[in-house]
Formats: C-alpha cells, sequence, structure tokens
C-alpha cells in the first residue's frame, strides 16, 4: 500500500446508468462506494463523496455519460451548420449505407441539425487548399443574423477542404462570434479533426457542437459542486484531459466511461499475470448495457465508431456495447419470444427487487429468483435499497404464465438470451476479427460481469476468468491508471514514394501535431509524443495504422511502409510490396504519465476457508432442479484459498458465480481466479 503522503490521493468516480462508483486507494486498501445515479448526476456524486469522508482538496479523475446520454437521447442543443455552398445536405445524404439490406422501407433517424438550420456560404478551396473562390464575408454576417434570430446555441463550421488550409474556416468563426451571444459556441472542423472524409468530418464537427452546451453545463456545475478539488475527465480514447479543453471538444467523452473499464482491466492483469502484455478480453457488465474489448497486450484504439448510428471519427477505445445488463427488462414480443434489453429499467424505478416501483422482471430478478443473488448481500446489504424478493418471484412468474414455463425456467431463459446478446458481442471483437477466444483470458467486472463470466467462458471454449478484487466499480479504479493523453492529426494525403525522397510534408505535419499537443498537455507537464501513420494502397478506402519514429527521416518512411505490408497481410491476408502506397494522415499522441495506484497484495494466508463460509442454500444452474451451493464472503477470501464449484461469493459491489465443474483461487492480489 502506499506510504502517507501530505497531498491525499485521487478519487476515481464513474457515472454509469444504474450506479455511481467511487474509489480511492488508501493506505488501508481500496475503499470503495456505489450510490444510485440520480438526476442531476452531480448530485450523486456530491452523495458518494460525502460517505467517502475525503478530503475536500483530494482531486478526482471522472467517467461520465452524459455525452453519450444526450445523443442517445437527441437532447443536445439546437444546433446550425455553416457550409460551403452547395453543400448543405452533406449530413443528409451521408453513406447511404443500409443497416436493413432487405428492409423495402428504410427509415433513419432525422439529422441532429434540420434542414432549415444548415447554411451555405459562398467560398471554395482546392482539394490541395489553395483558395478558388474567396470567403464571402457579408454572407457570413448575415448568416450570423439569421443565427442571432433563430435562437441557435451552437454551431458547425464545415467548410469543403478546410482540412488542408483553414482559413476561411477561421475568419468564418471569427465573423460569428462577433454577431452571435457570447453563450452561443462555435466549433470548426479544421480544429477538432483536420482529416479528409467530408461526410465524417461534418458529422463528427455536428456531434460536438450538438453535445457541447449541455456538456458545458453539466461539466461546469460538477466542477462548482466539487469546489477545491481538482479534476480530470476520461476520454474515449482511454487517457484523461483537464476540464477545460472538455468543455471545448466534449465529443471527445463519449466513450467515457466504458474506456476506464478497459484501462483498469488491463493494468490488473498485468499485475495479476506479471505481464506488460497480457492477452485479455474484457467484459464491463453493469445495469443497463454490457462493454466487451479485446487486448493483446494494449488498450485496443480506433478512429472508425459511431455513437447512436452517428459516425464519430475521434479516437476511441474499440469498444462493442450491446444493450445487456442488469436492469435489462424480459419481455414476450408480439410472436411469443422472450426478448431482454435492450430497453433498461435503469435507477428508477430499476429491477422489481429494488422495490421502487418496477414491475417488469429483469435480468437482475432472474438472478434473485435462482438464488444466485441473496437480498442480505446487494451493496453489502448496507445500500439504500428495500429489497423485495417475493415481488421478483411474482414477477416472473407473471412473465410465465405468457410462455407456459414454470419462474424459474423463465429465470433461466432470461439469462441464457441475455448471455447469447454478450456472446455475440465478444465473438464479434475476436473470432470475426480473426483472433481465437481459447488464446484469451476473460476479465469480468461491473456490478453484474461475474454473474454471467463463466457461461460465456464455457460458451466461447475460454478456460479462465479473471474477476479483480472490486470488480464492480473497476471502471471508477481504471480512471486512476489512466494517463493524461491527447490526439492530434493532420491530413498528409500523398504518395508514399515522393515522401522516401522528400519527408519534409510529414515533418511539417509532425510539427503541428507535435505543437498542438503541447499547448493543449502544458499545465500536465511535457508529454511523450509517439506518431503513426494511416497508410494504404492507392485505390483503397480505409486505412491501417502503423507507427513511425520521429524525426520521420526517409529510412523511417521505408520502414513504416514494410510494416504496413505486414500488417495488411495479417488483416486481410493478402499484401502486395509492389503496389504503390498513399499516406492518408499523421497522428499523435502526447502522454504524461501519472503514478499508478498500488493495488492490493498479501501474503498467502494462514485462515482457513470455513472462515468465510456463509451457508449453504439451493441454487438454480440448469432446468433439472437446484444444487446445494456454498456462499462464501469474498472479503473473507485471501490468497491461497481455494473452493470447488459450485459456489457464489458475495461482496459489497458484486456477485461471483462459480458454477459446477469449475473451481476458484485466490491470488496475491486479491483477484479471483475461475477455472475449468
Amino acid at each position: 500500500m502506499p506510504p502517507p503522503s501530505s497531498s491525499p490521493p485521487p478519487i476515481g468516480i464513474d457515472v454509469g446508468g444504474t450506479f455511481t462508483d467511487f474509489v480511492v486507494v488508501t493506505a488501508d486498501g481500496l475503499r470503495v462506494h456505489k450510490a444510485s445515479t440520480t438526476d442531476p448526476q452531480q448530485k450523486a456524486v456530491g452523495t458518494g463523496l460525502s460517505s467517502l469522508d475525503a478530503p475536500s482538496t483530494a482531486p478526482v479523475v471522472h467517467g461520465t455519460t452524459t455525452a453519450t446520454n444526450v445523443l442517445l437521447e437527441r437532447r443536445g442543443a439546437r444546433t446550425a451548420l455553416v457550409t460551403t455552398k452547395g453543400f448543405a445536405d452533406v449530413l443528409a445524404i451521408g453513406r447511404q449505407a443500409r443497416p436493413a439490406l432487405y428492409d423495402l422501407q428504410p427509415s433513419r433517424p432525422p439529422p441532429l441539425v434540420p434542414a432549415k438550420h444548415r447554411y451555405e456560404v459562398p467560398e471554395r478551396l482546392s482539394a490541395d487548399g489553395e483558395v478558388l473562390t474567396p470567403l464571402n464575408e457579408d454572407a457570413v454576417r448575415r448568416v450570423g443574423q439569421h443565427l442571432a434570430e433563430e435562437d441557435v446555441k451552437s454551431v458547425a463550421v464545415v467548410f469543403l477542404f478546410s482540412y488542408q488550409n483553414p482559413t476561411h474556416e477561421a475568419r468564418a468563426a471569427a465573423i460569428l462570434r462577433d454577431a452571435l451571444p457570447n453563450e452561443v459556441s462555435i466549433t470548426r472542423s479544421s480544429a477538432l479533426l483536420p482529416e479528409y472524409r467530408e461526410y465524417e468530418r461534418t458529422a463528427t464537427t455536428i456531434v460536438n457542437a450538438y453535445v457541447r452546451p449541455p456538456v458545458a453545463h453539466y461539466l461546469r456545475r460538477l466542477d462548482d459542486a466539487l469546489a477545491k478539488r481538482s479534476v480530470r475527465v476520461m476520454q474515449s480514447n482511454g487517457g484523461t484531459i483537464g476540464l477545460a479543453h472538455v468543455v471545448e471538444q466534449p465529443a471527445r467523452l463519449a466513450l467515457s466511461g466504458p474506456a476506464g473499464g478497459v484501462v483498469g482491466a488491463l493494468g490488473v492483469a498485468q499485475r495479476a499475470m506479471d505481464t506488460d502484455a497480457p492477452r485479455i478480453m474484457t467484459l464491463d457488465m453493469g445495469g443497463t448495457s454490457a462493454d466487451v474489448a479485446l487486448c493483446n497486450g494494449a488498450v485496443p484504439r480506433t478512429t472508425e465508431h459511431a455513437i447512436a448510428d452517428l459516425p464519430l471519427r475521434l479516437p476511441a477505445t474499440d469498444i462493442h456495447t450491446v444493450g445487456a445488463g442488469g436492469g435489462s427488462i424480459a419481455h414476450v414480443d408480439a410472436g411469443g419470444s422472450l426478448r431482454v434489453g435492450p430497453e433498461s429499467a435503469g435507477a428508477e424505478p430499476g429491477p422489481v427487487c429494488y422495490g421502487r416501483g418496477g414491475t417488469t422482471p429483469t435480468v437482475t430478478d432472474a438472478h434473485l429468483v435462482l438464488g444466485r443473488l441473496k437480498a442480505e448481500h446487494v451493496l453489502g446489504g448496507e445500500g439504500d435499497l428495500d429489497m423485495a424478493p417475493a415481488a421478483a418471484y411474482e414477477a416472473m412468474a407473471d412473465l410465465g404464465t405468457d410462455m407456459g414455463c414454470s419462474p424459474e425456467d423463465t429465470a433461466l431463459g432470461i439469462l441464457r438470451v441475455a448471455n447469447t446478446t454478450m456472446e455475440r458481442a465478444l465473438r464479434r471483437v475476436s473470432v470475426e476479427r480473426g483472433h481465437d477466444p481459447r488464446d484469451y483470458t476473460l476479465v469480468a467486472f461491473g456490478g453484474a460481469g461475474p454473474l454471467h463470466a463463466t457461461a460465456l467462458a464455457e460458451a466461447l471454449g475460454m478456460r479462465r476468468v479473471l474477476v479483480p478484487p472490486t470488480p464492480g466499480v473497476l471502471s471508477a479504479l481504471g480512471l486512476l491508471m489512466a494517463d493524461v493523453v491527447y490526439d492530434a492529426s493532420r491530413a498528409v494525403l500523398r504518395r508514399a514514394a515522393p515522401l522516401r525522397d522528400d519527408p519534409s510534408p510529414l515533418r511539417t505535419a509532425a510539427d503541428a501535431v507535435a505543437s498542438e499537443v503541447r499547448a493543449v498537455l502544458t499545465d500536465h507537464g511535457a508529454p511523450d509524443l509517439q506518431f503513426e501513420l494511416d497508410l494504404r494502397y492507392a485505390g483503397q478506402s480505409y486505412e491501417v495504422r502503423v507507427p513511425v519514429a520521429s524525426p520521420i527521416t526517409r529510412a523511417r518512411v521505408d520502414e513504416a511502409v514494410r510494416t504496413f505490408h505486414g500488417r495488411h497481410r495479417g488483416r486481410y491476408g493478402h499484401a502486395d510490396p509492389d503496389a504503390p502506397v498513399e499516406v492518408v494522415a499523421l497522428r499523435g499522441r502526447g502522454t504524461v504519465a501519472v503514478p499508478t495506484p498500488p493495488l492490493p497484495h498479501e501474503p498467502e494466508t494462514e485462515a482457513p476457508l470455513d472462515d468465510a463460509v456463509l451457508g449453504t442454500r439451493p441454487v438454480w444452474f440448469a432446468p433439472d432442479g437446484p444444487i446445494p451451493t456454498t456462499a462464501y464472503a469474498r472479503s473473507a477470501l485471501h490468497h491461497g484459498h481455494t473452493l470447488e464449484g459450485p459456489a457464489v461469493l458475495h461482496q459489497y459491489d458484486t456477485t461471483l458465480v462459480v458454477p459446477p465443474d469449475w473451481q476458484a483461487h485466490v491470488d496475491a492480489g486479491q483477484n479471483v481466479w475461475i477455472e475449468r
């Protein structure tokens, strides 16, 4: 454990759909707390901090779902688009992708910016950034007057080819700034995403503009509520950043909470498996959704992802999310099939067993009916929940009547459906990308992850499950493990062969990226800078990312191209070293390392296993009836304890299930390994 320090340790706070999680590392170990997520969310933050009794000056690292919820619920600010004349409909045209190929009457959600709020102004740049038509400043001023009259709260400025030359966008933004009230925010695509792909750049800039006012409002109120505490916020890319920059570019927070879970899982696995590059798959199952990822020794990253069917081309942790959580609602559809999710009971009213007015059974209710959960052990029996097991059983019986099943068979069916949804997600990040799940360890966390982990491992042929010491709040712990990070990029769009002879365009792009990164991270320290190139064969539409060392020389460009051929072969099964290669973009990542929080470490115990036994009760694992199952208090399990399934392990923030034919043991880091 860490030695005494004059400065208080930071507090990790992760706001989820059902619970807000708190973690702080103290000299006595990890101190954790869970509070029901409230509206406004900062109320739960204040309540939880009071329960932790933490020093008023302790810094906070925060993971938030605010940006995600704004997009999912379509409750962002009234936003306008100002773009090049003739291109106002880019947002509506999109990529013409058809999610349902054979749907003869496809429907799409309406654009975030309706047609009446899309404004065109005369200006035009060439593909190389040369001015073809000067910016009509009078037209921009007229647009500013219209925006003021329409009471628009946020503006996205996106001009054609502005990633090559930002002067028109910068001037238009300055004119609009003079015409609009100070509270109206303005987002320029050339400042947020100076990359090519017209639709994705437009959509990403609009998303940032759309969420900016509500996220800024939330963060300012949070900052006020936290008073003297310094605050860093988790970004989608798995790194944290200060509030000042996040207020300008809140679209970087779209995967804030789930990214913390992947960082935490990787950090725990590195220590538990004694390697810097563990091969793990993560399962983060909370109250509303399940997030999965595959880590080959590092946090997986991507720039191709979407939130609520909206493309968001910003660096993010490569996570796949499905609507399967402890609060996912079960129902019978019109065809008589059992469905689970994606609708969730959330924190209010929550599952039926919460006793807060919920009437439709959920995944949590199914576990309670099957004996896997016990009312007195939820949140250690000390939470603000007045558990109602009888109500959960009655609701399960009502649902079972519609299917002609007993309450227990109905509950087993709910778990099978939920597990199938998550299995499909795990296969998507592994099998569908050429990875064999049997080569990986499943790291299960979230309030509900350890309840489902062994069933998913069984379905995927995996032999080991790793459950961290505090799985229910691992995303909050991951916030404390995350470095301060900022990503920047510049479009290049040149053939690699000429750049070998003259790499100066790459050096210019690298210098611009480095300047941007250092400017953002100046308050946090001197960043370690790493560069990458997006490469593709001429004529391809998508790229493969490869590292490139700095300063960029001819030899390093050659090395990057050779690496590209190898990675292309590994990903797609073929490569053509004689084909021309294009450099699409240069990316830079600046990292300021933060002290890694010490995790628990204990000697092998001499305490008997019987000291941890809470009793034996019947638990259902299959339709043929319940099995006598031993329940254990995980707080009484220590390094060296080994137990055979069937068993359930209760702790404050989750419950672990060890089915028949599996066993569990505790390591020196207080992790529980569940193995065949």
